[in-house]
C-alpha cells in the first residue's frame, strides 16, 4: 500500500459490506490512534441529510479522531428517525473504538428518501476494532463510493509529513460543495486557530471551483484531520493542501457520470475574483457549452450567452476576448474565422478543455472546472433506481 500513497502513521481503515447494497462494500471507517486538530465544511443545500448538523456538532471543538460512513441511502428527508439512525451509528461505534462520540464524524450518500436498514449496519459494526488496519485504505475508498467507477485518492509529502485525500463524487455535483465526501488525512501539526482557514482557502479554489450538473448535494463533506505528529512549515503546507485538493476535485469530474471531457474555464482581467468565478460558474454549467464541447463544436455564441445572462457583472461587450486553448475565437466583437478549422481540431482531439475569456474590466481572475454533457449522462441518471 506505502509503495503507492504515503499513508500518514496513527491512521487506520475499514471498508466492508453491512447490506445496504447486496455485495459491494457500503460502509467505511477512518480511525486515529490519537485525537486530530481538525476542520470540515458542508453542504449548503438546507435540505441537508441527517448526519450533517452531527457532524457539524463534532467538529465544532475542531477535534475528531475517527469517521464513518455510509454509502447506498443519503438519509436525507428521513426525518427524526433518520437523526435517531445516525446518532445510534456514531454511538456504536464510539462503544467499539472506545472513543468519545463528540469525535467521530458521520457521513452518509447515496439515494435519498429511505431509511437507513440500522440493525444490518448495526450488527455489521461489531468487529471493527479488529479490523482496522492502515492497510485498508482501498477497501475504505471503495466502500464510501456511489456511481464513482474509479478509485479518487491522492497524497502529498510536506518535508517529513504526509497528506492524504481520499473522495468520492460523480454527480450531483455543484460545490458548495458536491454528492462528494473527502477526507484529508494528515501528521502535520496545525495550530487550532490555523485550520479553518486552510482548509477554507484550498476549498474554494477547488471542490467549490467545479460543477458536474449544477445540483447541490445534500451531503457535501470535506474534512481535514491533522494528528500533530510532525513540524512543518505552514505556507509550504497550505499550497501542497491545496494542489492535492485540486487533484482530488479533478478526479471527481474526470469521474463524473457519463463525461468524456474536462472543461477548465478562465477568467482573467475581472474586476474580482468573486465576479470571476461567478461568471466561469455560468458558462461551465451551460448545457448548451457543455454539449458543444462534447460535440467538438466551436460555437463561441454559446459562451457569449452564458456570460451575458451572468447578473450583476460589469459588462464591457466591446473588451471581452475568447479563447479555445491557445487559439482566439472572439475579439472586438467579431468571430476570429481564420481560427475555426483550428479549434475544431482541438475540441476533437483533447480531452482537457481550455476556454479562457479576458474580461478586461479589471486585474483579477479565477479558474473553474467542469466537464461535457453526453448521453450517459441522461442514461445514468434516467435508471439510477429502476
Amino acid at each position: 500500500m506505502n509503495k503507492y500513497y504515503d499513508i500518514p502513521n496513527g491512521f487506520h481503515f475499514l471498508g466492508k459490506n453491512v447490506g445496504i447494497k447486496k455485495v459491494k462494500k457500503d460502509l467505511g471507517i477512518i480511525f486515529s490512534d490519537k485525537k486530530c486538530i481538525s476542520a470540515a465544511m458542508f453542504t449548503k443545500n438546507q435540505f441537508c441529510g441527517e448526519s450533517i448538523p452531527i457532524g457539524k456538532a463534532a467538529v465544532s471543538d475542531h477535534i475528531l479522531q475517527a469517521v464513518v460512513v455510509t454509502s447506498g441511502i443519503a438519509n436525507v428527508a428521513t426525518g427524526t428517525e433518520g437523526y435517531e439512525n445516525a446518532k445510534k451509528i456514531v454511538n456504536k461505534l464510539s462503544k467499539e473504538l472506545e472513543i468519545s462520540p463528540a469525535d467521530i464524524l458521520p457521513s452518509s450518500t447515496g439515494i435519498i428518501g429511505p431509511q437507513l436498514p440500522l440493525e444490518k449496519i448495526i450488527d455489521g459494526m461489531s468487529d471493527v476494532s479488529e479490523s482496522l488496519s492502515d492497510s485498508n485504505l482501498l477497501d475504505f475508498a471503495n466502500a464510501i463510493m456511489t456511481t464513482d467507477k474509479k478509485l479518487k485518492i491522492v497524497s502529498r509529502k510536506v518535508g517529513e509529513s504526509s497528506i492524504l485525500g481520499i473522495a468520492k463524487g460523480s454527480g450531483m455535483i455543484e460545490p458548495n460543495m458536491a454528492t462528494m465526501l473527502v477526507y484529508i488525512l494528515t501528521e502535520a501539526i496545525i495550530p487550532e486557530n490555523k485550520i479553518d482557514e486552510l482548509l477554507s482557502r484550498s476549498v474554494s479554489e477547488s471542490f467549490n471551483s467545479i460543477s458536474v450538473d449544477t445540483d447541490t448535494s445534500t451531503s457535501d463533506t470535506v474534512a481535514l484531520m491533522a494528528n500533530n505528529s510532525i513540524a512543518v512549515d505552514l505556507a509550504e503546507f497550505s499550497e501542497t493542501l491545496s494542489e492535492l485538493c485540486l487533484e482530488l476535485a479533478k478526479s471527481v469530474l474526470e469521474d463524473a457520470e457519463g463525461a468524456e471531457h474536462l472543461i477548465e474555464v478562465e477568467i482573467s482581467k475581472c474586476v474580482s475574483k468573486q465576479e470571476a468565478k461567478k461568471i466561469g460558474k455560468s458558462i461551465v454549467n451551460s448545457p448548451l457549452v457543455k454539449t458543444a464541447v462534447y460535440g467538438g463544436d466551436p460555437n463561441w455564441g454559446r459562451i457569449v450567452m452564458a456570460i451575458g445572462k451572468t447578473s450583476d457583472i460589469l459588462l464591457s461587450k466591446k473588451d471581452i476576448i475568447i479563447y479555445f486553448g491557445s487559439h482566439k475565437i472572439f475579439e472586438s466583437e467579431k468571430e476570429i474565422v481564420e481560427n475555426i478549422g483550428k479549434i475544431r481540431l482541438y475540441l476533437k482531439q483533447e480531452k482537457y478543455i481550455k476556454i479562457k475569456i479576458e474580461m478586461n474590466t479589471g486585474e483579477l481572475n479565477h479558474k473553474v472546472y467542469g466537464c461535457d454533457l453526453t448521453e450517459s449522462y441522461i442514461e445514468i441518471n434516467s435508471y439510477y433506481q429502476t
